[in-house]
């Protein structure tokens, strides 16, 4: 199935490009989150017409998420958790935990921005955690893992 990208989507397109995507993937999640249109004669016309309004709207994104890079870069916050022995902690450290405590610090983080490939945290010490705050606007944040006393 062809459709338009009405944005910039990672490891598919840019904005206006034309894609095959599977059906499903076009039916249940672009076209529902007004990422893409279906690539119709009609559909092309409205996207030619209205290309310039969504160029600076992606601009317009892609410098707010630049200046949230800066902010956020040489940053570092600290959690503290239950541990037991040998600094092992009692559950673990997630995304959820991690957006917290960035934005307890004074920089708003949503949890599906915080990447944890390796999965939950569950030692003490000190972490670098990535967090991806747009199609190719990534930033290292230092986490440090404390003992609560």
């Amino acid at each position: 199935m062809e459709v338009i990208l009405l944005d910039q989507v990672e490891n598919l397109g840019d904005l206006g490009d034309k894609v095959q995507v599977k059906p499903g993937y076009a039916r249940n999640y672009l076209i529902p989150q007004g990422r893409a249109k279906y690539a119709t004669v009609q559909n092309i016309v409205e996207f030619e017409a209205m290309r310039a309004d969504l160029e600076q709207a992606a601009a317009e994104t892609m410098a707010m998420a630049q200046t949230r890079q800066d902010k956020l870069e040489n940053l570092e916050v600290s959690v503290t958790a239950k541990v037991g022995g040998e600094g092992k902690l009692f559950g673990s450290v997630g995304t959820a935990d991690i957006a917290k405590a960035i934005t307890a610090a004074g920089l708003a983080v949503e949890k599906r921005e915080v990447r944890l490939p390796s999965g939950p945290l569950r030692q003490t010490g000190e972490y670098e955690i990535e967090l991806h705050l747009h199609t190719g606007v990534d930033v290292n944040v230092k986490l440090t893992i404390l003992a609560e006393e």
